[in-house]
């Protein structure tokens, strides 16, 4: 196909799960120890961290990491503070970039852990929130511009609402468009480069979040006019908590050119909550890969795992093997992807069962060119249609064949 395995899987570590904080996890049950991490929020341990990540990644031999502003630097007594500190910290990222030549996938800013943004960031009831958010948005990019950020994230954790009966739907919409597009001026004001990236996720923490899924940030974006401007983080543990397979919202997203990057996280289907697990069942990886593809890349996007080893794993080693463990998985699931397509058995099958629309009407409802009254005709004519087979167990077979 012309590039290489590592073309293809670009893959990140985040910053987020696994070099953050320490102690005890939300639930109760102890974390891996951490010999890095003395559990403070001073800056040196900060940089300590820091150091032990880039050490981590290097022995991995990923080329990209990934960060929240709030994972790598603590805050300060007022958002003056907090900056000098998060430039700081970020001055000896870049001193760790250079000696080891790793990337900076994506940065983002933490919109949700604070009390602040208890009741949302950019649709928050509150202006003087909203502009807090965005003031610390506007640093966020600044760091991504130093540290030449490949592409950055909006996650809404707190984007959404728990009752309705205290929620102005449409303005809260509104103003979380007016703060992307004030994202966008800025963007284009400092000359940053990366891909600005908004990913889905349906619930948790709160009961409802306005970027559900993929198709409704699609809506979103095309409804105020930004969709040229982002594209989609898609998370595959977040559309199982939608409702939907593992793969749905990076083909939804891909289908209309909005891929950009991928939170390669798993979870229990049973489940409903996030649970952040690593991505080893093959077959879910070869459907990734296969969108990945057929679509031609993911770059500048890639695979970031966004996860955690379980809290009964607790050896250090534990963090090497989840990682090596899930890159195998993709690996695996991307020989598969590039069997499956070359060969085309799935693809003719599927071109098979459309084949209806390349020709007479079909083509011309396909073309957008018929109407009701050519509809009608051609029923009057043709009479009731024939009862075909979607031949279900057949795909998965294929599917299986290849796996």
């Amino acid at each position: 196909m012309g590039k290489t395995m590592q073309d293809w899987l670009r893959f990140s570590v985040c910053y987020w799960h696994t070099f953050r904080g320490s102690g005890l996890d939300p639930f109760g049950g102890p974390t891996i120890h951490r010999p890095w991490d003395d559990g403070s929020d001073s800056v040196e341990n900060a940089k300590r961290r820091l150091r032990a990540a880039f050490e981590f990644m290097g022995k991995l031999g990923v080329k990209f990491w990934t960060f929240h502003d709030r994972d790598v630097a603590p805050e300060g007594s007022n958002l003056r503070e907090t900056n000098e500190i998060l430039d700081e910290v970020t001055d000896l990222a870049k001193e760790l970039m250079e000696a080891t030549g790793i990337q900076l996938l994506w940065a983002t800013s933490n919109l949700f852990s604070s009390p602040r943004y208890m009741n949302g960031a950019a649709t928050n009831p509150d202006a003087h929130v909203v502009a807090h958010a965005a003031a610390q948005v506007k640093k966020g990019l600044d760091v991504a511009q130093k540290l030449g950020a490949s592409n950055y994230v909006f996650w809404g954790g707190r984007e959404g609402y728990n009752s309705l009966l205290n929620t102005d739907i449409r303005a809260e919409l509104d103003h979380m468009a007016n703060f992307f597009k004030m994202v966008v001026a800025y963007k284009k004001e400092i000359g940053f480069k990366g891909t600005l990236l908004l990913e889905p996720k349906p619930k948790e923490p709160t009961k409802h979040q306005y970027d559900y899924d993929a198709q409704t940030c699609i809506a979103f974006l095309k409804t105020y006019g930004l969709d040229n401007e982002f594209k989609l983080n898609i998370e595959p543990n977040h559309t199982t908590l939608a409702g939907h397979c593992h793969e749905h919202d990076i083909v939804m997203a891909s289908a209309y050119g909005m891929l950009g990057s991928i939170d390669s996280n798993t979870g229990s289907p049973d489940l409903g909550w996030d649970t952040d697990q690593f991505p080893m069942d093959v077959k879910n990886c070869t459907m990734v890969m296969k969108t990945v593809l057929e679509q031609g890349g993911l770059q500048p996007g890639g695979l970031n795992f966004d996860c955690k080893v379980r809290r009964e794993s607790t050896d250090i080693e534990d963090m090497f093997i989840a990682h090596i463990g899930a890159m195998d998985s993709f690996a695996r699931g991307l020989r598969s992807a590039a069997k499956l397509i070359e060969e085309g058995v799935l693809k003719s099958a599927m071109q098979d069962r459309y084949t209806s629309f390349k020709t007479g009407l079909g083509a011309k409802i396909h073309e957008g060119t018929a109407s009701l009254s050519d509809c009608e005709k051609f029923i009057m004519a043709e009479g009731e249609p024939n009862t075909t087979s979607a031949k279900q167990e057949h795909f998965e077979a294929i599917l299986n064949h290849y796996v």
